[in-house]
């Protein structure tokens, strides 16, 4: 094991982790935002946009990350519209992440009492107030390990991502090995830098979960 030359390219992979993670966590937040609306759509049971919400889920689950990239990145140019890896990789992975949050979401929703929605509005509470602060409190709790997943999901996701020449780990692991073929040092240097960002996230989702639980939410 060479640790002088693990030491030497240590800071490339400090470099496309931050790549990594701020594309990953741009295009999760979104997707959070997208499953959230879709949720709310077909909870609500609104007419056409709930169709067209059934159609996007159907299409983005069905269709790999990699494909949908390609077709961002390579497909778009020759409709005249050009666009970065970076915005590339983020949209695809909104584009991805939006329908898996939604299914998340869903189950969340559905999983809170009508009656209680019909009770708040027999108080004179407006949609969007039983919304927020009857109906998502509780469903957000239901839906938190799925959205966990999903979130640790998407970012093990991003490894496609060097497919469109964006920097992220995979691909500067994949430079160096045909640069140096110092393979299984390159290697256990990915897998650290994953390790470091997909560890911390698990975590803090395990905490957010039982505190609130522990709050009542989920009762």
């Amino acid at each position: 094991m060479d640790t002088a030359y693990m030491a030497e390219v240590f800071p490339l992979f400090v470099g496309a982790g931050i790549t990594t993670l701020w594309t990953a966590a741009a295009g999760i937040a979104l997707s959070i935002g997208v499953g959230l609306l879709c949720s709310i759509i077909t909870y609500n049971k609104i007419p056409v946009l709930r169709v067209l919400v059934s159609v996007y889920i159907e299409l983005s689950r069905n269709t790999p990350l990699l494909v949908q990239l390609f077709f961002l990145y390579y497909g778009l140019p020759k409709l005249g519209l050009v666009l970065s890896a970076e915005a590339c990789g983020i949209i695809g992975l909104t584009f991805l992440g939006g329908s898996y949050m939604a299914e998340a979401f869903r189950s969340g929703l559905e999983s809170v009492d009508r009656i209680q929605y019909e009770t708040a509005q027999s108080l004179g509470f407006t949609g969007g107030q039983i919304m927020k602060n009857v109906v998502l409190p509780q469903a957000l709790s239901v839906s938190m390990p799925a959205l966990a997943a999903n979130v640790i999901f998407l970012i093990k996701e991003t490894s496609v991502f060097s497919a469109i020449a964006l920097a992220d780990l995979m691909y500067v692991t994949k430079d160096l090995i045909g640069l140096h073929y110092q393979t299984m040092e390159t290697l256990l240097l990915l897998v650290i830098s994953y390790l470091c960002i997909l560890l911390p996230v698990s975590i803090a989702a395990s905490i957010i979960e039982r505190r609130m639980r522990h709050a009542g939410f989920g009762d």
